[in-house]
């Protein structure tokens, strides 16, 4: 039984340019990034690198279309590095770019390719939720099938890892907010999950130590307190990532994926939706579990009874941003039943990590109260 994996190498940086220099980026480096980073962070170092600004290409999620549309464009490009410098988009699309023979990323998706690494990777993420950087985890949006598809394989893990505090500063607070209730969620889901270890657990629990108590100060102080721990939490977010990277994540985001794809809610607002509910149906279910020890844990944070964890833990998150009903991204009575399917059908690479198993009708009624 195999019980840790770490393949990426993990560095530090205060500056960009400091990164830039000691990595050498040159002109056989592609650069995959926004240009709303790029201007603050990368213009002044006048780097010979190849540049791929990704909104260019479209907006929102990383979806099969934006991923072909820039493999149209770079194919006739000459490159070692794929340099990912962005939020889960960017990294989620560069993965797929170091892939040999790669003509259509649905080829890699649907697994009707060897799936060969070409090209070093290096990552570089300037939000504190995907951990993507440390996973061997690509999600696209997959627009003709109106879902998400999840490619997980160690050909598309990245070589360097880089955490630079400095790129979190121009990050808006809801996307941040979204972004690290999404970290958190990593961590939860993954120390629950049936292929944790003690090693995972270890980060599952030092990732949401650090999140948790930056949000209780920010609930106290406000936004602007966020600024004071960015190195802080874009490191628990690395924290949250190795420990889903090695034992998964579960019914949380395999509910999410439908909101998601038919609705285009970002990924870490659709997962804030489904966290608490399916963690109550998860503790009603089995409360003698490994859930017991994270309840008593997370209750010594949150200074309330463990029964009350998940109840307690809403009112925190909602200091940070508002929970929505479903209704309100335009999901309509009568997909209800129909989503809850497609999540048993779609999604069992995700629901095999579940603490418990849910069947169509418990992940129905999940849906339903939130709806």
């Amino acid at each position: 039984m195999q019980l840790f994996k770490l393949k990426s190498v993990t560095h530090s940086f205060d500056t960009f340019a400091e990164f830039a220099q000691e990595f050498n980026l040159g002109e056989r480096d592609l650069v995959i990034t926004n240009a709303f980073i790029y201007e603050p962070y990368m213009k002044a170092c006048q780097l010979p690198c190849r540049f791929i600004m990704q909104e260019k290409y479209g907006l929102g999620e990383p979806s099969d279309e934006m991923m072909n549309q820039i493999l149209a464009d770079i194919r006739d490009l000459q490159f070692d590095r794929v340099i990912a410098i962005g939020g889960g988009t960017v990294i989620d699309i560069s993965k797929l770019f170091v892939l040999k023979d790669l003509k259509d990323v649905m080829d890699a998706f649907d697994h009707k390719m060897p799936l060969i690494k070409e090209k070093q990777l290096v990552i570089v993420p300037t939000t504190c939720g995907t951990g993507s950087e440390v996973t061997n985890i690509s999600i696209a949006e997959i627009k003709s099938r109106r879902t998400k598809m999840g490619l997980a394989d160690d050909a598309i893990v990245a070589d360097d890892a880089v955490i630079i505090p400095e790129l979190l500063k121009t990050l808006p607070f809801q996307f941040y907010a979204c972004s690290a209730i999404d970290a958190l969620i990593h961590a939860v889901e993954a120390y629950v999950s049936p292929k944790a270890s003690p090693y995972s657990r270890l980060f599952s629990e030092a990732a949401w130590d650090i999140i948790l108590e930056v949000f209780k100060k920010i609930a106290e102080h406000g936004p602007e307190y966020r600024f004071e721990k960015l190195g802080e939490m874009i490191m628990a977010s690395n924290y949250a990532g190795i420990a889903f990277g090695n034992a998964g994540v579960g019914a949380v985001h395999a509910l999410s994926y439908p909101l998601g794809g038919n609705y285009h809610v970002p990924h870490g607002e659709a997962n804030y939706q489904f966290f608490t509910e399916v963690f109550k149906v998860y503790q009603k279910k089995n409360p003698f579990g490994q859930i017991v020890e994270m309840s008593w844990k997370l209750s010594k944070i949150l200074n309330c009874q463990p029964e009350q964890v998940f109840s307690e833990m809403d009112k925190l998150l909602g200091c940070l941003i508002n929970k929505k009903q479903l209704r309100e991204y335009g999901m309509k009575d009568e997909e209800v039943r129909g989503f809850a399917e497609a999540v048993i059908q779609t999604q069992q690479r995700l629901l095999a990590n579940n603490y418990v198993e849910l069947s169509v009708d418990e992940i129905e009624a999940i849906y339903r109260i939130l709806y």
